[in-house]
């Protein structure tokens, strides 16, 4: 009863997580120097927990007292994901230039945790994930079903964080690569399709 809808979480979560975008670069980045790395995967993953719970428990909120509300976010939901599906199969056909996580210029302990605050809660495209999509996807579970969704979607936040920050100085040469982030993109595309399609036939 919960690992379906918990591995669902996961799946879900991680194909929206896993892309070349601003704060992913960024955690990467910090990694690859070792400054404030641990600050930043602090900052992302509280960051996620506060937006995913809030998507969870508001998305659950509205399927109970407004049922024609929840139609409407979960074919938004269906439409932003087939649009991040399509984006992310034209990256796979056209890859992008190589990630330089480390062109930067150096920052104070300070400047970092707010730089990661700045790339977090300053990004709509983190509340569509985290709050509409996530959101309406777990309210399609039910009770007790959408809040294992929302423990997975949690923990691959924590695991992706953790995977690209402390990992970063071994990942880095494989994450600049076209070729990697062709299959990275078409895997996503692929993910994204799939969730649109279990948004579509849910009731």
């Amino acid at each position: 009863m919960f690992l379906a809808p918990a591995l669902a979480g996961l799946g879900t979560s991680a194909g929206l997580l896993v892309a070349i975008g601003p704060q992913n670069a960024y955690v990467l980045r910090q990694g690859l120097r070792r400054h404030g790395v641990a600050a930043v995967i602090v900052v992302c993953v509280l960051s996620d927990l506060v937006l995913i719970t809030a998507g969870v428990a508001g998305m659950g909120a509205v399927a109970g007292r407004f049922p024609v509300l929840l139609e409407l976010v979960r074919w938004g939901g269906i439409a932003f994901l087939l649009g991040y599906a399509v984006l992310a199969g034209r990256r796979a056909l056209r890859p992008a230039a190589a990630l330089d996580a480390r062109a930067a210029p150096a920052e104070s302990r300070a400047g970092v945790v707010l730089t990661a605050l700045a790339l977090t809660w300053l990004n709509p495209a983190v509340y569509l994930d985290t709050m509409v999509v996530l959101g309406s996807v777990a309210a399609t579970k039910g009770d007790p079903g959408r809040w294992a969704f929302g423990a997975g979607a949690m923990l691959a936040s924590l695991l992706w964080f953790l995977l690209i920050g402390l990992g970063a100085r071994s990942l880095g040469p494989v994450l600049s690569r076209r070729s990697v982030w062709r299959w990275v993109d078409g895997i996503i595309a692929v993910q994204m399709l799939v969730v649109a399609a279990g948004l579509l036939v849910a009731s």
